[in-house]
């Protein structure tokens, strides 16, 4: 099948319409697993040998850049960063490292000092909160804000440091106040803004104004500057938010594998990849995606829901009759691609991972049919309705093993076929 083809199966209801902006021809990614990450109340701090292990895979995955911790939190975090930086270095990696930092003296000199210790460049993600309510809470004036920030960026340019300012709850500040700091990061020697949605109280519509807004800014300023996106997802809008911050013209976007961090975490770091690798934005490799999720989950205790989206269990297993029959139906016609699309928004071989089929209650005989010949079963109009009436009354799909020896005992009743010790097929 060809690519016109395969245009003309799927209507793409977002190409036909007004649009509010276009999509870039690429946006990099910002991996915060191991910092924003494990600020999550529920997670283990990996060890560091699988942390490096962790930022290997994230490598393997293409993604531009991580935040490999917070030094000036303690002796632990600086071994971890130096550790980090010492790998990126002997294994000549492509990840660019950066680091957390509030805008104190005290957290910026452990990346300098490690940055020229170890001879890798380190980006400083210098954070301070902007929003009136924080303002209020924390019994600050816009000049405290303002001294820290001047002060704070110039320090760490002087360090030999890359500077990325961030403004926490920078969507519920105001645009009086984020000019104000904006501008003063920028003539300091920023390079990078980064507008966060710290509470995941944004939706998209504001995400694209404020990132309209910040947009204009840099280009009424006449300056060189980056535009970062930091999502969370409270009210479980945070791929909706990234994907809007993208649109309007974010250049780098933050996220976590299984969205893990603070409260309820971050963008999901698989989500976005296949996401943006479905726009078309990106074309990355895929393959280890399952590996890195797996291995963030068993290093940090977290458990993966079977129906999380792209990497759970369930995300490609249908034992519905009427699904299953359009996938056998597809994968008859000799096509792969129309098999991994028909009943799914993503393609299961991205991932190394294919289309399942399995049995139980709401299936039809095509199911069980496709089953048996998968594993090379018998499939004798006895052993279908026998297997058929075992779904029909269970309450959860057949397992392999009860599946088989339904096999099993059809065949001993009618002793003429012997069973295939094939279990894959």
């Amino acid at each position: 099948m060809n690519s016109a083809e395969e245009r003309d199966l799927i209507f793409d209801w977002s190409a036909n319409g007004p649009r509010r902006g276009q999509w870039p021809a690429h946006v990099m990614i910002d991996d915060e697993t191991l910092r924003d990450g494990l600020q999550s109340p529920s997670v283990n701090d990996p060890s560091l040998e699988t942390k490096v292990a962790i930022l290997h895979l994230m490598e393997s995955l293409g993604i531009e850049t991580a935040d490999i911790g917070l030094p000036g939190a303690g002796a632990r975090q600086r071994e971890a960063v130096t550790t980090l930086c010492r790998e990126i270095d002997r294994e000549r990696m492509r990840i660019r490292p950066n680091c957390a930092a509030r805008t104190m003296m005290v957290d910026i000199q452990p990346i300098a000092e490690i940055a020229q210790a170890t001879g890798v460049p380190i980006e400083a993600c210098l954070f301070i909160g902007s929003s009136p309510i924080r303002q209020y809470a924390e019994e600050w004036s816009l000049e405290d804000i303002l001294r820290h920030t001047r002060e704070a960026v110039r320090f760490a340019v002087h360090e030999g440091l890359e500077v990325m300012y961030v403004t926490e709850d920078t969507v519920r500040s105001s645009p009086d106040h984020l000019r104000t700091l904006f501008t003063a990061a920028i003539e300091a020697g920023a390079k990078r803004l980064c507008l966060c949605d710290t509470c995941g109280a944004a939706v998209p519509d504001g995400v694209w104004n404020l990132v309209s807004w910040v947009k204009a800014l840099i280009t009424e300023l006449g300056v060189d500057v980056g535009i970062d996106w930091h999502g969370h997802r409270d009210r479980g809008l945070d791929m909706g938010n990234t994907l809007a911050a993208i649109e309007a013209g974010a250049t780098r976007v933050h996220g976590t594998a299984l969205g893990i961090g603070e409260r309820v975490g971050n963008t999901p770091i698989e989500q976005l990849l296949v996401n943006l690798k479905l726009l078309g934005i990106r074309n990355d490799d895929l393959s280890r995606l399952p590996d890195y999720v797996e291995m963030v989950a068993q290093a940090t205790g977290v458990p993966m829901p079977v129906n999380t989206p792209i990497v759970g269990r369930d995300a490609f297993r249908t034992a519905t009759g009427v699904h299953a029959a359009a996938v056998i139906k597809a994968q008859k016609k000799g096509d792969r691609w129309l098999a991994d699309r028909v009943y799914s928004g993503v393609p299961a071989s991205w991932l190394g991972r294919a289309q399942e089929i399995e049995v139980g209650a709401m299936s039809g005989t095509s199911n069980v049919l496709y089953y048996l010949t998968a594993r090379r079963l018998p499939k004798t109009p006895e052993v279908v309705q026998a297997v058929m009436q075992a779904a029909k009354n269970s309450t959860q799909i057949l397992t392999e093993e009860e599946i088989r020896e339904i096999v099993r005992r059809v065949v001993q009743a009618n002793g003429s076929v012997e069973l295939s010790s094939n279990r894959n097929g």
